[in-house]
């Protein structure tokens, strides 16, 4: 029997939609390479801070980059340098000294142990950066740096969180 037009067309378009379909390798490959390098120029821009969840950092809309550097920690309970607790901030608060004993101990001990200033570093100190909850009180923040500047660590970066928006120069310690 003779099939007429319609029904040619039909068969026609179910056998070529019966074949195994055929992948395009060439634009995915594409896009692929192009996120590679995307990915590859923007990763280097980023520096992940370690983060206590017990610190909560102020915001800042500072685009300038902190270096790595010598990182000291203060949450509401303790000070610690580089993970390291130095000492207990109620025992600081409590104390009417101007200096931390213990952390300028740990500071001085780190420098010893650290290569000899150059002439341009012997002016601004060794470089170190103070992650510190923005709930703690300026009389500790003050301590801190003082003890931080006794020991020739003068070079002083608060730690901030970066937001969004406003990318002026922001001052940094």
């Amino acid at each position: 029997m003779k099939q007429s037009l319609r029904a040619r067309r039909m068969a026609r378009h179910h056998r070529r939609m019966g074949r195994a379909p055929k992948l395009n390798l060439v634009s995915l490959m594409d896009i692929f390479t192009i996120l590679v390098f995307f990915l590859l120029v923007n990763s280097s821009e980023v520096e992940v801070l370690t983060q206590d969840k017990s610190l909560q950092l102020p915001d800042s809309t500072s685009a300038q980059q902190p270096d790595n550097t010598l990182m000291l920690m203060v949450n509401a309970e303790h000070i610690l340098v580089n993970g390291r607790p130095v000492a207990a901030v109620r025992d600081v608060m409590a104390s009417d000294e101007d200096l931390i004993g213990p952390l300028k101990e740990e500071l001085s001990y780190r420098a010893s142990r650290a290569r000899p200033l150059t002439e341009a570093e012997q002016h601004s100190g060794r470089p170190i950066t103070i992650m510190g909850d923005r709930a703690i009180p300026y009389a500790l923040l003050k301590k801190i740096m003082a003890s931080c500047a006794e020991t020739d660590y003068r070079d002083i970066a608060l730690a901030v969180l970066q937001q969004e928006g406003q990318g002026g120069a922001g001052a940094e310690g």
